[in-house]
């Protein structure tokens, strides 16, 4: 199972597979001030069309996906999801390594935000190589949610061969 990239088909699977994932970060972060809770139809095939998005499919049925985008010289990684049931099998870290893999030519970091009390997430981010930071004045802070960065590597580093 490996991501590919997200059609247009995907988008209802999408919302439904972010309401999932998110009433967990709910109930754990103790806040339905979550965006991913209250976003429609039309908000994620929205985000679709402006973040690179992956998903990863079992058969038929999609159980993970990630988003990213540049902004200056980060690569903000968001929404990544795996379905509750298949949680800790490794298709996060799956999803995540895929994400920095397609950071194009540039990116000097890594950034995403998860919830303060998500420490099975925070974990996950960590052991990759994250750090728990202040999120940059320019992006708004969610409330009750942590910021991480990574600065990327020569190993990791993302584009094409010069």
């Amino acid at each position: 199972m490996e991501p590919t990239d997200a059609r247009p088909e995907d988008v209802p699977e999408l919302l439904v597979l972010q309401r999932c994932c998110w009433v967990q970060e709910a109930v754990l972060n103790d806040t339905l001030d979550i965006p991913a809770l209250h976003e429609t139809l039309e908000d994620v095939r929205d985000w679709t069309k402006t973040w690179s998005v992956w998903v990863l499919r079992a058969g038929h049925r999609l159980v993970g996906a990630v988003r990213a985008r540049l902004d200056g010289d980060t690569w903000e990684i968001g929404r990544l999801m795996v379905a509750p049931d298949l949680a800790g099998r490794g298709l996060g870290r799956r999803l995540l390594a895929h994400a920095e893999a397609h950071a194009p030519a540039g990116t000097r970091r890594f950034a995403l935000f998860t919830g303060a009390r998500s420490a099975r997430n925070i974990a996950l981010y960590q052991r990759a190589g994250y750090r728990l930071t202040e999120a940059p004045a320019a992006h708004g802070h969610i409330r009750g949610a942590v910021y991480l960065e990574k600065a990327v590597t020569l190993r990791e580093k993302p584009g094409p061969a010069a």
